[in-house]
């Protein structure tokens, strides 16, 4: 690739769209052009880049003739219609949907994990799910050290994830709780304020949800560990931006509280915080606006053989998507 592309954000005025510009210019990537593209109700909106100021422009069919990369994120539908098309334009796609993340022609990335498989791309690279990719992030570092078989997990998911209507969905309602009149909802199907729903995605004939088996699939493919299997609840709650994931994880090694502490802060990408003591574990308040994700709360889980029971926050749209994807970008250019 160029070694100083001209680079597209695809859903540039989403919440993930919006990260994925203010990433650009915080990581300095080294990019000729910056071109935001979306759907044609957004077309003409203005965005800042450094100190641009970009105008949108219509997605269309032709709309990447001359692009060297292309971050998708407009959701699966809008991906699986013109990622390909970018891709025989000679664009690569890094894509932030689940349109493409199984597919066996498309490497699925987490860079701090599995960066060489990059290297196999045939134009379309997938980001992971926001929640499987902040699991991941203290889970593959100990799968290193002690082989994790299965994993049992509860997820505690922002609203930033459903998307820039949620994230305004949550602030209404607080508002008119608040103020004492009656709530409307449109994105969830009940009130998110002051309560949390065990649904997140579409239900599947077993009763889990989408969301829920993401975990295993992709978590399968980006620690190339064909046998892993997950169990998760997936939850929303009445969080703003950073998702949070309770692990209890089985080991084929015997495993120590020490040990694994030693390996967590080793780990790229992952901060320890673990005083219990002092009250001190992650916070997706905390970890809001940063890079690094983090882990607390490490213990034998007393429910399993070799088992750890752990606490991850990390913010969604920035490991969980963003952040991610241009550091799937620096990837190409290396």
């Amino acid at each position: 690739m160029n070694r100083n592309p001209h680079v597209a954000v695809i859903g540039a005025t989403g919440a993930v769209g919006i990260e994925m510009i203010k990433t650009l210019e915080k990581r300095n990537f080294p990019l000729s052009k910056l071109t935001l593209l979306a759907s044609a109700r957004s077309v003409g909106k203005k965005l800042k880049y450094k100190s641009q100021e970009l105008t949108v422009k219509e997605l269309a069919k032709d709309a990447f003739q001359g692009i060297d990369l292309a971050l998708f994120s407009a959701g699966g539908s809008i991906s699986k219609e013109f990622a390909p098309i970018a891709a025989k334009a000679g664009c690569i796609v890094v894509d932030n949907s689940s349109a493409f993340r199984m597919d066996d022609t498309v490497p699925l990335v987490i860079p701090e994990i599995n960066a060489d498989d990059v290297k196999w791309h045939k134009g379309i690279i997938a980001n992971p799910n926001c929640t499987t990719a902040v699991a991941l992030m203290a889970l593959y570092p100990l799968h290193k050290a002690f082989q994790v078989k299965r994993i049992f997990a509860s997820s505690y998911q922002a609203v930033s994830g459903t998307g820039a209507k949620a994230i305004e969905e949550l602030r209404r309602q607080v508002g008119q709780i608040v103020s004492g009149q009656p709530v409307t909802k449109e994105v969830y199907p009940h009130q998110i304020a002051f309560n949390v729903l065990p649904h997140v995605d579409s239900f599947l004939p077993s009763g889990y949800t989408k969301e829920e088996m993401k975990m295993e699939n992709e978590g399968r493919k980006i620690m190339h560990h064909p046998t892993f299997r997950a169990s998760v609840t997936c939850v929303r709650v009445p969080v703003y931006r950073a998702h949070s994931v309770a692990i209890s994880a089985e080991f084929e090694k015997p495993v120590t509280v020490e040990a694994a502490r030693q390996v967590l802060a080793k780990a790229p990408g992952l901060d320890v915080v673990d005083t219990p003591e002092k009250a001190g574990y992650p916070l997706p308040l905390y970890v809001a606006e940063r890079d690094n994700c983090q882990v607390g709360r490490v213990r034998r889980d007393c429910a399993l053989d070799n088992g750890l029971a752990l606490w991850v926050s990390g913010d969604q749209l920035l490991k969980g998507a963003a952040l991610n994807a241009v550091q799937i970008a620096e990837e190409l250019l290396k």
